[in-house]
């Protein structure tokens, strides 16, 4: 088995029964506890609606879509040993990943938050990235912050 997952060997992910996007089941899967599906994507169906509500939208799946494509990376930095010596040298992502990262971010940002339900806490993280604020969003722009102090490292990319 290759070590690289290639587009051949990624497992193919249905859209959600309520909006029809694979992005929004793929949010339900990452949100997930223990196997409990059902109880994931009720959170997220809550949290979507919620989070339009606040921001006085009529369609939620917007309101996701543009907090994802927020807190979206575009690059990120990977160590590497050149001489004895470790440098973080940034590296363009590509399509997959990017949506990896991103919807890592949000949950583990939602996760984070103490005090209230779990989709309380996505709504709310989601109206942040949608306002380019919050926890997801800073991860995001450190990254970049950090793509863009190691950009002199660039030419040891392979």
């Amino acid at each position: 088995m290759p070590r690289k997952v290639t587009k051949s060997l990624r497992r193919k992910i249905n859209p959600d029964r309520k909006y029809d996007s694979v992005l929004v089941q793929r949010l339900i899967n990452k949100s997930m506890l223990d196997g409990k599906k059902h109880v994931a994507e009720k959170a997220v169906y809550n949290a979507l609606e919620q989070a339009a509500k606040t921001l006085k939208s009529e369609n939620p799946l917007e309101v996701f879509e543009q907090a994802f494509e927020n807190i979206s990376p575009d690059f990120e930095v990977k160590s590497r040993r050149v001489g004895g010596a470790n440098y973080q040298i940034p590296f363009p992502i590509q399509g997959h990943r990017r949506e990896h990262f991103a919807l890592m971010w949000l949950v583990g940002s939602a996760r984070e938050k103490k005090g209230m339900p779990y989709e309380k806490r996505l709504a709310t993280e989601l109206v942040d990235a949608y306002n380019g604020t919050g926890a997801a969003f800073k991860k995001k722009e450190d990254t970049h912050r950090m793509a863009e102090a190691n950009r002199a490292f660039a030419h040891f990319a392979r």
